[in-house]
């Protein structure tokens, strides 16, 4: 009876064992299929705030200078942009410093470990450099011509430096994107005056200048991604934006101090627009940083190229601006693209961080 009875204790512990050995493996598998889903949901809603907040930085510097005439420097208001972000990013990083680290202490060393950020920074400078010298020498509509390249220029070095293949519908989204930005902006570039420049320029000059721009934005963009990703440092986002101000700030002071401050004068003409410029600028760097974290750089192209889009819809409305029906059928198209490229279900390769936390930011 003994023996019987130790039998039946043994297998009604295997039986509850067995129990529970279904429920953690029902539940993991729940949790596992529920990752996809919130990463892309995750992924859309930095999407669409990046895209919010391009479109209203876009439509109230155009308020500020085009409607109000406000005489502040724009170098002055990128400068103070960068010194909010470095602000803010010391603040971040307070609260998820090292044990037994102070917080002094863990500022100097992402000083000394900031040079892959300051190149970045210098790079962004040399662009708008580039930029300059451009539109010195070809047409506002040649100019938005060329800058659309960028959504190629950003794949193709994703392709060659992280080793990312996509997929043959993400391609042809993107073409698409382009296309459709291409005939959205037909205002600018079909016109024959957007063509002359005020001084003579060189369009040689002008042209190269342009090409090499829309090159380095598409690396640019693809250095970043790999350097949050797959950098052994495995630094967080905030300290890489910490570092990244830190690195921008001294160009955009340079700028500032090459103009001679605005039309009044170092710091003159400033409003409350001037100031939540500004701020939103400082938002975007932030909004970038995430989208390449919680997806990759063509994600951040989208948004910039869905914030044409709302933008112009937004002038429209509010400051009168244009909007053809070629217009319209040009922002549906790109509407579209952005939607199939984004919920494209075919797998790709993505980048895999080194080892460490891949979930510390």
């Amino acid at each position: 009876i003994r023996n019987r009875l130790q039998q039946c204790n043994n297998s009604m512990e295997k039986t509850m064992v067995s129990i529970d050995l279904n429920k953690n493996t029902s539940h993991g598998g729940k949790s596992k299929a529920r990752l996809p889903y919130l990463f892309s949901s995750i992924k859309l809603a930095v999407l669409v705030v990046l895209c919010l907040q391009n479109s209203l930085f876009t439509v109230l510097r155009r308020y500020s200078q085009g409607v109000l005439k406000e005489t502040y420097s724009k170098h002055e208001v990128l400068l103070i942009g960068e010194v909010i972000k470095i602000v803010y990013s010391i603040y971040q990083i307070s609260h998820v410093l090292p044990d037994n680290q102070t917080l002094h202490v863990r500022l100097n060393y992402l000083f000394q470990k900031s040079w892959k950020m300051f190149f970045l920074a210098v790079l962004y400078g040399l662009m708008n450099i580039l930029s300059f010298v451009a539109l010195q020498n070809i047409g506002a509509g040649v100019f938005t011509i060329f800058a659309q390249c960028k959504i190629l220029t950003t794949a193709t070095f994703s392709t060659l430096l992280l080793g990312r293949k996509y997929s043959a519908g993400k391609w042809r989204a993107l073409i698409g994107l382009m296309l459709g930005v291409l005939m959205f902006s037909e205002p600018i570039w079909n016109n024959i005056k957007t063509y002359e420049t005020e001084i003579e320029g060189n369009p040689i000059l002008g042209t190269g200048a342009v090409i090499l721009e829309v090159t380095l934005s598409g690396f640019a963009s693809i250095y970043f991604e790999q350097v949050i990703k797959t950098d052994q440092e495995q630094l967080g986002i905030w300290e890489r934006n910490f570092q990244l101000a830190l690195g921008s700030f001294p160009i955009y002071l340079m700028f500032m101090l090459h103009s001679g401050g605005g039309d009044v004068g170092y710091f003159g003409g400033w409003s409350i627009v001037a100031v939540a410029l500004s701020i939103l600028g400082a938002a975007g760097g932030l909004l970038v940083a995430l989208s390449i974290k919680h997806g990759d750089s063509i994600l951040k192209t989208l948004a910039t190229t869905g914030a044409i889009i709302l933008s112009s819809v937004l002038d429209y409305y509010v400051m009168g601006g244009p909007l053809s029906a070629i217009m319209i059928i040009a922002g549906a198209q790109v509407v579209i693209n952005i939607c199939n490229y984004t919920f494209d279900k075919t797998p790709e390769e993505s980048v895999v961080p080194p080892k460490g936390d891949p979930e510390r930011i």
